[in-house]
């Protein structure tokens, strides 16, 4: 189960901005209950309709899927998925570079 986490650990590292924003596509998608090809990359995210536990819900899901403490708080500073997916695969790139620093 380790070595399975590890793995998990390692692709997601490698995730580029591009991956990212599909990865928050799919979520916003399955949040509000919709197709993921609906979404709007540039859209702001209060344009979906996203209510505090939605939110809580992605940003939960980062944590656990990245390894990146997000806070729903987040959405304010980086407003649709094109900003927020680029400073999160900047996110996760620092984090990897700490790694290797160690």
């Amino acid at each position: 189960m380790e070595e399975q986490t590890l793995n998990q650990q390692i692709s997601t590292k490698l995730m580029t901005a591009e991956d990212m924003q599909d990865w928050l596509t799919c979520q916003i998608a399955e949040q509000i209950g919709t197709d993921a090809d609906e979404i709007d990359t540039r859209a702001p995210f209060d344009s979906y309709g996203l209510d505090s536990v939605q939110t809580m819900n992605i940003a939960n899901l980062g944590k656990q899927h990245f390894g990146l403490q997000l806070s729903p708080l987040i959405m304010w500073n980086y407003p649709n998925i094109e900003s927020l997916s680029q400073y999160l695969a900047e996110e996760l790139k620092a984090s990897e570079l700490e790694m290797f620093e160690i």
